[in-house]
């Protein structure tokens, strides 16, 4: 993993541009970054926005990014994949502090407690670089006051490529913020599919079998008091819907609060 220090702000030329300030590259597929953030910004924790990079044509190149910051930080950050051949991401992973990028802020998304109606148990689900939008979830007191647990499962194929969550996961009980609202109420339960580990499988499969209520020590999912929101690909995210339905519990939106939430937007 290597980490690239913040450098002076530049001065944004481009339209609804902002300044990289530090980036991190957790493997040769995944990285995160941070950048300014635009001072009439304001944005819900869990929302997503249009970000990218002037294309070849001189048009640009939009892709929709969970904000993986929480809403009261200085600064945004984004988490992403690495695509070889990807319009965006083939470029955005070489961006180096003092660069800029396209940001449209107009945050939008379906991930926000708003969303969902009063319960006890909170699930964050998420496969890969949908952990993002529960970067942000995880560093806003909101949660912690609005839930006694909060669950968060994360599955990749292999274990390197769980750093960024685990890593932001490790320092919430330190966090000066919300540190003592953490206390006693996070599981995290961290899975990978392909190399070997301490838990393995796929969400859907450790919820529908049970293993993950076996595991933790804590109840089997009852729409009476549980909640959950949704980060991963399209296949994931059908599968979860048809687990947590299963359960009981059923869709919402932030027209129709209900039992729980699916984000849609997907990066290339």
């Amino acid at each position: 993993m290597t980490d690239q220090s913040p450098v002076a702000k530049a001065t944004p030329t481009l339209p609804d541009a902002q300044t990289v300030t530090s980036v991190t590259h957790y493997t040769d597929r995944l990285f995160a970054f941070r950048c300014t953030r635009p001072q009439s910004l304001r944005f819900r924790s869990g929302e997503f926005v249009m970000i990218g990079l002037i294309g070849d044509n001189g048009k640009p190149l939009l892709r929709a990014y969970s904000i993986a910051s929480p809403s009261w930080d200085e600064e945004l950050e984004f988490y992403s994949i690495k695509v070889p051949d990807g319009p965006l991401t083939s470029r955005l992973q070489h961006i180096q502090p003092g660069e800029q990028i396209i940001l449209r802020p107009k945050p939008v998304g379906t991930l926000v407690i708003d969303a969902l109606l009063p319960g006890k148990r909170l699930w964050m689900l998420a496969t890969g670089t949908g952990i993002a939008p529960f970067a942000s979830l995880l560093r806003d007191p909101e949660t912690w006051e609005k839930f006694e647990q909060v669950i968060v499962m994360h599955t990749c194929r292999e274990a390197d490529e769980l750093t960024y969550g685990r890593d932001l996961i490790e320092a919430l009980p330190d966090d000066p913020l919300i540190g003592e609202l953490v206390a006693g109420k996070l599981h995290y339960y961290p899975t990978t599919t392909r190399e070997k580990s301490a838990h393995m499988g796929r969400i859907t499969d450790n919820i529908a079998s049970g293993q993950v209520f076996s595991d933790l020590g804590i109840a089997p999912m009852d729409p009476a008091n549980d909640r959950a929101m949704v980060c991963g690909s399209l296949a994931f995210n059908l599968d979860i819907k048809a687990v947590l339905e299963t359960a009981g519990l059923s869709e919402g939106a932030n027209s129709a609060p209900a039992e729980y939430v699916v984000e849609k937007a997907f990066v290339d």
